[in-house]
């Protein structure tokens, strides 16, 4: 089966089952573009259509937004991964569980080995919770500084460097931004990032046009509401608590973990520029997919480990996986899915408004074995 066919075969089943709204799918290989859809519903209630140029709410698909911003500041010699966080953020000094403050590194907290968390994560009543932290993603108001202290009073579990959790990390990069940059980390990514390489993508989108969020429903994804908590497969605790207005709020704090939106062009552009080309050095885009945690972090299961860009398929057999060794991928809790194969020089963007079908349910995994196979 060819990849076209099979792309439309996993868009068209998982509509017409209603297991996603809607969605929008883009292949580029070897630098164009092999394959573009939208399909569904942006807005189920009214009717309006899924379009190519709909924009979505990010989550972490942002991360690889803030991480290309670090990366850039690398080049520029500004920043170092061996730097340490304290330099930085003189404030930010989480302790250890013997009292003694953690050496958190740059590096830590690009591969998400800083002994961090979300409060998604941990027990409705977790020291997360009990701290205030948000996850960048729920109504949770005030400033990104504020949230880092309040970070920084949790006690870590581990020493930096000694295990892999995907964790709040990124945003503590966020406010390493603003100290390096001196201006906020919204403006900063869109003067690093959005506008050389002529993205839409930003912190604030006041528009109506964004897809409206859903989430996993029978029969049918259920609409978004602010403060709803859906749990997450396979994890403990009350799950990822949203506030879909937080978009629209321009005095929301920007989280460099979860807080954009944008279109799903913007993010195929942001995936090519970190495949090839000259917007990075070689150097930098190598080190941003190496492997920094290996399989024992099973990232997306087992098989994958954890570079700065996102999971690293380093044991294909063990996954079943059709993708190159090598290849990087990763989401976006809103339901979005995303994947470089270096060595087939192909780059996919799939954004659904369905968490969490979209992000890693059976159309994700889909769409991820069929963006595998040959264009004829």
């Amino acid at each position: 089966m060819s990849l076209a066919n099979a792309l439309d075969a996993a868009i068209e089943d998982a509509v017409a089952e209603g297991r996603i709204a809607g969605s929008v799918v883009l292949v580029a290989e070897n630098g164009k573009i092999v394959y573009e859809r939208a399909a569904g519903h942006a807005d189920r209630e009214t009717g309006r259509q899924m379009q190519l140029e709909t924009p979505f709410r990010f989550a972490s698909v942002t991360k690889a937004f803030t991480t290309m911003a670090i990366l850039k500041l690398m080049e520029a010699g500004r920043l170092s991964p061996e730097d340490r966080v304290a330099t930085y953020l003189p404030g930010f000094a989480p302790r250890l569980a013997d009292g003694s403050i953690a050496d958190i590194r740059i590096g830590h907290l690009m591969a998400h080995t800083a002994g961090l968390d979300y409060r998604s994560q941990q027990p409705a009543d977790g020291p997360y919770a009990r701290a205030g932290v948000s996850d960048g993603l729920d109504e949770s108001r005030g400033s990104l500084e504020a949230n880092l202290a309040r970070i920084a009073s949790v006690p870590l579990d581990r020493i930096p460097g000694e295990g892999w959790r995907y964790s709040v990390a990124t945003d503590v990069l966020g406010g390493v931004i603003e100290a390096v940059t001196g201006i906020g980390v919204d403006e900063a990514i869109r003067t690093l990032v959005s506008k050389p390489l002529q993205l839409s993508a930003a912190f604030h989108w006041p528009e109506e046009d964004l897809a409206v969020p859903y989430h996993d429903g029978k029969p049918a994804p259920v609409r978004m509401t602010v403060g709803v908590e859906v749990p997450q497969p396979y994890i403990e605790g009350p799950g990822v608590r949203f506030d879909p207005e937080r978009i629209r709020d321009a005095t929301a704090w920007a989280s460099g973990g979860a807080g954009m939106a944008g279109r799903a062009r913007d993010v195929l552009t942001l995936l090519e520029a970190y495949r090839t080309g000259a917007f990075l050095g070689d150097d930098l885009r190598e080190a941003a997919r190496m492997p920094r945690v290996g399989a024992e972090a099973q990232a997306m299961g087992p098989g994958w480990g954890f570079s700065w860009l996102g999971a690293v398929l380093i044991d294909p057999a063990s996954t079943g996986s059709q993708w190159s060794n090598a290849s990087v991928s990763w989401g976006g809790t809103y339901g979005n899915w995303w994947g470089i194969d270096f060595a087939r020089k192909r780059s996919v963007i799939s954004m659904t408004n369905t968490a969490y079908e979209g992000m890693s349910g059976r159309f994700a995994r889909s769409i991820a074995a069929a963006a595998s196979m040959p264009l004829s």
